[in-house]
């Protein structure tokens, strides 16, 4: 996969933007507040049709605007491809593929990212929610139902939590309905969970390999962190059991609390190096190493599961990493991987890295000429 050409009108700060890749390995440099971030969040944007930086999509258009437009061509599979997407003020969306109107999934099962930024290298130390984002995230790039499920079951836990305090009102509950909504729940619920589960244990086999090679002696472990399940439990009808067992012993807490208490939506992950817990053991310098792992390995799982390599989008993310972690990544990204990167200046740079490297810079939302 390879993009060819980037045309941003009033997104953020970026009013009228072109940017054309010519190269696998393009540099964007530049001061901060500027839009370099923007550039590399639009382009995440049409692989997910969300953004880690904010849930109000009103946010992309510029202020002085009505509307905001992205527009991207690329080549996938030897074909060409432009993506086109649009939002204005009054919440109206359309999305276009080689200019026909596309569905949400159709559009997109087109591009592949993934976005590496500074906000990720404090997963780690992060609240839980942080860490599910970022799962969920790296999940719905190769199974793109997947947000889908993610819905439904937000959709059927605030209805739960609403019923409850509906039932707090009037002072008793209808144990009927209440059944109803644990029935669904546990459905939707142990299938998230089933599939988180899988694309931990297949990214733990690829991200142990790569932290292994940058620490030497660490070992790398990850675990799905659920209140009612066994790690070792796996299948998706053990999940769903424990799930329902875990809702009835819960169900007058849950009634007193008027929310749902136990599901996907409160699980964590927990990575460990030797053993050792760590965010509460690792230093910073292990944890960043942790998720420069887990980065690389998404790039992989991707590549295997689509057949396509993704598009790397580096986020400022270089002048955070010290030397040694700042060379194995450059060094790891694979010829065939488009990377776009951001950057300060061109100083954390070697000199054989910049050879083949197109650079823009960029102010004030304006790429300089």
């Amino acid at each position: 996969m390879k993009l060819n050409k980037l045309k941003l009108t009033d997104y953020r700060n970026c009013k009228d933007l072109e940017l054309d890749f010519e190269k696998s390995k393009v540099l964007i440099i530049g001061k901060n507040a500027q839009g370099k971030t923007n550039i590399l969040e639009s382009i995440y944007f049409l692989s997910a049709l969300k953004t880690p930086r904010t849930s109000n999509l009103l946010e992309l258009i510029n202020f002085e605007q009505n509307s905001v437009k992205i527009e991207l061509d690329l080549i996938k599979s030897n074909t060409e491809i432009d993506l086109t997407y649009s939002y204005n003020t009054e919440k109206k969306r359309e999305l276009k593929v080689n200019k026909i109107k596309s569905t949400l999934k159709d559009f997109k099962s087109v591009l592949k990212t993934v976005l590496f930024s500074t906000s990720d290298l404090l997963l780690l130390r992060g609240a839980p929610q942080d860490r599910r984002d970022w799962l969920d995230r790296a999940i719905s790039q190769i199974y793109p139902a997947y947000d889908d499920r993610l819905s439904k079951y937000d959709k059927i836990r605030i209805q739960k939590n609403n019923f409850l305090k509906e039932c707090a009102k009037i002072g008793t509950v209808n144990d009927n309905l209440l059944d109803v909504y644990n029935e669904q729940l546990s459905i939707t619920g142990s299938n998230i969970i089933y599939i988180r589960k899988k694309y931990l244990r297949e990214i733990e086999k690829i991200a142990q390999e790569k932290h292994q090679t940058i620490s030497e002696t660490e070992s790398l472990t990850i675990k799905y962190d659920c209140s009612f399940l066994e790690n070792e439990i796996t299948e998706i009808e053990e999940i769903q059991k424990a799930f329902k067992e875990s809702l009835e012993e819960r169900r007058i807490e849950e009634i007193r609390r008027c929310q749902a208490c136990v599901g996907p939506h409160r699980d964590d992950i927990i990575f460990y190096i030797n053993n050792l817990e760590s965010t509460k053991f690792a230093s910073q310098g292990q944890q960043r190493t942790i998720v420069l792992a887990l980065k690389l390995s998404e790039l992989d799982i991707i590549t295997e599961k689509t057949g396509d390599e993704p598009i790397l989008l580096l986020d400022d993310v270089l002048a955070e990493l010290d030397d040694i972690r700042q060379n194995y990544l450059l060094k790891s990204i694979n010829q065939n991987t488009q990377t776009i990167i951001t950057s300060v200046d061109t100083i954390l740079f070697e000199d054989e890295f910049l050879k083949d490297v197109q650079i823009y810079k960029i102010e004030n939302g304006e790429i300089l000429i």
